[in-house]
């Protein structure tokens, strides 16, 4: 790699070093290995379900503890709404209205997108301000044809023009309509987030990782809005930000593993994915986590059910705790008898999924209680799992981990081999799909926050294929946020109803029943 001073400039700008970005460059040379699936995590083999009554009881443990706790709702929210407008944009490029009927146009099978669009078009919460834009500019509007009144609403809608929804962050979009108000999924999160992660004294925390552009424009929503949840939810909230960190974005390369140039000559750098954010997260203040995507909220009349599995969630993440700590704790002070060891065996197996080494029996006390120990001092997730019904993304499976044994792990797409037809048989036959739905303890038994930089699977994270300017790169994903970047946590799966697993992933989705405060007539 010829390296100029111009080079060395930008790869300190971003508090990166040449030795980092060698590195990088040999892991697109080398290949990240894909991931050796061995089963999907189902229930009984990964997945726990619980009955309603041991519901009741995990809910009713946090409600007693949390006046001890701090707590903090993290929500990862810098991500641009273009992909979720794709079809949109779609349709202002490939549609003529001087040419083509809208029908003739809708019929294509490609067009089922716009077609559905077309038909909740005053279902969705921002068709009465479009409109409102649309007239003042168009004051014949009424007369024009069925196909231009389309284009022109959707070109008012996205672009810079009009309301330029299309570069808005997710967090900042109308998403729900209610009788006398429109809701951003941002003001959801605080209603939401007022039903399970409020101190005794009323405070609520939550952090949202945006991008520092998009920084004024939170601000000015949470001042809009303030007055109105707190005094609704009988709640002040207490919200902080972060950026992504420069120092995480990795180098572009070519086909040939050549660092990729732009036009100009400038090394290209991109953002690291949403595995980047562990550094955010790392640098939270909290006994308990929660996180959850910017898009996946629901209109308040379901709110209840949603605060209810995340009591649930966070009271086994407590249960589990106190046992850990217990053990841990036992372990440092004494040495536990053979009994003991095996009901601490048992707890691992049976209660945290851990496998043991085949040869664990055989080893001496000292590296027993060593494993045991080691096995136990990391911080803990519990992640609510939803009944897989094709949505991408990632996924609870075991997969057999260098040392040889199986480890359990939520696992992306291109972390798979899809071609070898074992690996895609298993994916294929998974029952379950991770909603993003966590509970995060990261805090050791002696009150010491864990350092998470130190539980990352760096082999974990994985390589695409991307454009620019008409030429093909390849970008280098960080092992992700609840991929890799937690691969050696305590992990605990639970099913959760598909109730609370609502994304927002195109604009029709807002059409769905958890998004509308009425359903169609």
């Amino acid at each position: 790699m010829n390296i100029s001073d111009k080079d060395i400039k930008l790869i300190k700008s971003k508090r990166l070093s040449v030795d980092k970005i060698l590195i990088q460059i040999e892991t697109f040379k080398n290949q990240i290995p894909f991931v050796a699936l061995r089963s999907p995590a189902t229930l009984d083999n990964g997945i726990l379900k619980f009955s309603e009554h041991y519901q009741t009881e995990l809910s009713k443990l946090y409600e007693a503890r949390l006046s001890g706790l701090e707590t903090i709702k993290f929500v990862p929210a810098s991500g641009a709404a273009t992909r979720m407008f794709k079809e949109l944009f779609r349709f202002l490029e490939n549609y003529n209205y001087e040419k083509e009927s809208l029908n003739s146009y809708t019929n294509h099978e490609k067009a089922n997108a716009i077609r559905l669009f077309l038909i909740g078009l005053e279902k969705f919460p921002f068709y009465s301000t479009v409109m409102g834009k649309v007239k003042k500019a168009y004051p014949k509007f009424q007369s024009l044809s069925e196909g231009k009144q389309l284009y022109i609403f959707v070109e008012m809608m996205l672009k810079e023009k009009g309301l330029n929804y299309g570069v808005f962050p997710k967090g900042l979009l109308p998403f729900h309509k209610y009788e006398d108000s429109i809701s951003t999924s941002f003001e959801e999160h605080l209603y939401e987030a007022a039903g399970y992660n409020t101190t005794d004294k009323g405070v609520s925390k939550l952090h949202f990782t945006i991008s520092k552009e998009h920084l004024d424009g939170f601000k000015e929503e949470f001042e809009r809005i303030r007055k109105k949840v707190e005094e609704k939810t009988n709640t002040q909230f207490d919200i902080t930000y972060s950026f992504q960190k420069p120092e995480t974005d990795t180098i572009a390369v070519t086909e040939d593993n050549e660092p990729f140039r732009t036009e100009d000559g400038s090394l290209l750098f991109r953002p690291g994915g949403h595995g980047a954010l562990i550094e955010n997260l790392n640098d939270l203040e909290a006994d308990i986590i929660y996180i959850k995507n910017i898009d996946n909220v629901v209109v308040r009349k379901y709110q209840d059910e949603v605060s209810s599995y995340k009591k649930v969630l966070a009271g086994k993440l407590i249960e589990i705790q106190d046992e850990v700590f217990r053990i841990l704790q036992a372990i440092d002070e004494k040495n536990p008898t053979e009994a003991e060891l095996k009901d601490i065996k048992k707890f691992l197996v049976q209660q945290l999924n851990v496998r043991l080494p085949l040869d664990f029996d055989k080893f001496s006390e000292k590296y027993k209680l060593q494993f045991l120990r080691e096995a136990l001092d990391r911080p803990i997730r519990v992640c609510g799992m939803v009944i897989n019904e094709g949505e991408p993304g990632g996924g609870p499976f075991w997969i057999k981990h260098e040392s040889g044994r199986l480890i359990l792990q939520i696992i992306e797409g291109p972390q798979i081999n899809k071609e070898d037809h074992r690996q895609q048989e298993i994916l294929s036959s998974s029952t379950h799909f991770n909603p993003v739905d966590l509970v995060c303890g990261v805090k050791d038994y002696k009150g010491k926050k864990f350092n998470l930089l130190d539980f990352i699977d760096p082999e974990a994270g994985f390589i695409t294929t991307k454009t620019m300017n008409g030429k093909v790169l390849k970008a280098l994903e960080l092992p992700g946020l609840w991929n890799g970047a937690m691969a050696n946590w305590i992990s605990v799966f639970v099913e959760v109803p598909l109730t609370t697993f609502n994304p927002v992933k195109t604009v029709n989705d807002l059409l769905k029943s958890a998004h509308q405060t009425t359903l169609f007539s």
